[in-house]
């Protein structure tokens, strides 16, 4: 599936990923940065690939620390830990400007990697950005027995309809993502976005999307809202939309 498997070292840790090299030099590459609890074995992630290797443009897929075959446990991980990794990425397997592809989480994680390397990223395609998500998503909706988990042993564990046991929500992770808070004021991404979302999104509501376009100071955004698509938009046509998206970006 995909190219070769290989990791890059980011002080004691271990980044897995996957590279396809372009075609031919100077095109635009590709970067896929998945969600929470999500890895580069996903439908879109591998689709992505697919698409970009037909077209001739260079990818790169890769898993955050905790995730998928990087090094790490999950709960020790925290937004600006998971930015590090995607800026490691871009600075260390990538030359020239690139297009970020991020899901979800990864969509602020691709608005905050935008901020901090201007001059590497070419445009964003996010799909479901769930930007803020540690503070909107998460803390501003904690019953009183997660509160007081939280308070008392540090985390508490969250249902998923993704996995039946739950995952524990540290409160490292939460003090720690409101250091990248985006919304809510304007944000310094002047390069063209387009942001993807599925009105049936039962995880990060739809007009996420629309506060996301109306504080970024780039004037080329346009956001796509599926009617009657979800949270994953993984469905053929789904895919097929990021795909023509991000060919619109990358000219491919």
């Amino acid at each position: 599936m995909g190219a070769p498997i290989h990791s890059l070292t980011r002080g004691a840790a271990t980044i897995a990923y996957r590279r396809t090299p372009p075609r031919r030099p100077g095109v635009l590459g590709v970067i896929f940065l998945g969600g929470f609890r999500s890895d580069m074995t996903g439908t879109k992630a591998v689709a992505l690939e697919a698409w970009a290797e037909r077209a001739g443009l260079g990818c790169v897929c890769f898993d955050y620390q905790g995730h998928g075959r990087s090094s790490g446990r999950w709960e020790d991980g925290t937004v600006g830990t998971w930015l590090e990794d995607a800026l490691a990425v871009l600075d260390r397997q990538t030359e020239g400007p690139q297009v970020l592809v991020g899901s979800s989480m990864g969509g602020w994680i691709a608005h905050l990697a935008a901020i901090a390397r201007p001059e590497r990223v070419a445009g964003l395609v996010c799909v479901a950005p769930a930007a803020d998500f540690t503070e909107r998503l998460i803390r501003q909706r904690l019953s009183p027995e997660q509160a007081a988990a939280l308070e008392r042993d540090g985390f508490f564990v969250q249902p998923s309809a993704y996995d039946p046991a739950g995952y524990r929500i540290t409160r490292a992770l939460l003090d720690e993502g409101r250091r990248h808070l985006l919304l809510g004021r304007p944000i310094p991404v002047r390069c063209p976005v387009r942001l993807l979302h599925g009105q049936r999104d039962a995880d990060v509501p739809w007009r996420f999307s629309l506060d996301l376009a109306g504080d970024l100071e780039s004037d080329d955004v346009r956001v796509v809202l599926v009617k009657d698509g979800d949270h994953r938009l993984s469905r053929p046509q789904d895919i097929d939309l990021l795909c023509r998206t991000v060919g619109e970006l990358t000219a491919a």
